[in-house]
């Protein structure tokens, strides 16, 4: 599984004019699960969107995580995480899960979140979504369950 997580001062996200998910100060996450994904992966990116330290405390070093400044976790669901573009210039999506495994590892994921005491607002799966930011910093971490990278 594999996440772009942004730390951001606002996002949102709409789906056909209107906004299904808005957050204030946190993570703005980008979710893609690839095949052979299962709730390990998941539990690998739980741990690390939940405990990521990269809010500056007092003395302006990255230290402090979602949680600790009281902020929220905007999930979006992106398939194109699994794309594949080292050959040629079309990305390859056949990386990608299969749509209701990757729906239900997106599911678990912002559940587990919840369960955590984040506040969590999601996008709706397998639909074209307009998604505003303000990337704050600006701060963008990769995170891959396989650790690719």
């Amino acid at each position: 599984m594999r996440a772009v997580v942004q730390r951001v001062n606002y996002s949102f996200v709409d789906v056909e004019g209107q906004t299904v998910g808005r957050i204030g100060r946190g993570y703005m996450a980008l979710l893609g699960a690839v095949e052979g994904d299962t709730a390990a992966d998941a539990d690998y990116i739980i741990k690390k969107i939940a405990g990521l330290r990269i809010f500056e405390d007092e003395n302006g070093k990255m230290n402090l995580s979602v949680r600790d400044v009281g902020g929220s976790v905007l999930l979006v669901s992106q398939f194109t995480l699994a794309g594949d573009a080292r050959h040629g210039n079309r990305p390859s999506f056949s990386g990608a899960l299969e749509p209701e495994s990757a729906r239900q590892l997106c599911d678990y994921v912002a559940e587990e979140l919840k369960k955590q005491g984040i506040p969590v607002e999601t996008g709706v799966f397998r639909a074209h979504m307009e998604v505003t930011l303000l990337n704050d910093g600006p701060v963008t971490i990769l995170l891959d369950s396989r650790k690719e990278f």
